[in-house]
């Protein structure tokens, strides 16, 4: 079981990461289009505006990060023993949902209370 949450965290890691470098790239870019552009929201008429694309490309980027950090910390977790433990109850994590959601810190009944 731990091998295969250590390779299902290793391939989402992956996945993020170069979320992160592409959405980094693309905010690069739209920031060397915008240089040039007076009005912050300078578009063609039938496209999106410049401050729009750039904070869907934010939320993009840091839900990227985000998720990159949840696996770091499950990756760690795994390293020190306590992956697959509930951080808050300490009641094992069902297995169904690490699954799923291999970067889980809580149980479903405490993620449910943190809600």
């Amino acid at each position: 079981m731990l091998h295969d949450a250590r390779s299902r965290l290793n391939g989402r890691r992956t996945d993020a990461a170069a979320r992160v470098v592409a959405l980094d790239d693309a905010l690069a870019a739209l920031m060397h289009d915008r240089s040039g552009v007076n009005d912050d929201d300078e578009h063609d008429p039938e496209g999106v505006p410049l401050s729009g694309e750039w904070s869907r490309l934010q939320g993009l980027a840091e839900a990227a990060r985000s998720e990159l950090a949840q696996v770091d910390g499950a990756l760690a977790r795994l390293d020190d023993g306590s992956y697959g433990i509930c951080t808050r109850c300490g009641q094992p994590i069902p297995a169904a949902r690490l699954e799923v959601r291999p970067f889980a810190e809580l149980c479903v009944p405490c993620a449910e209370k943190q809600r």
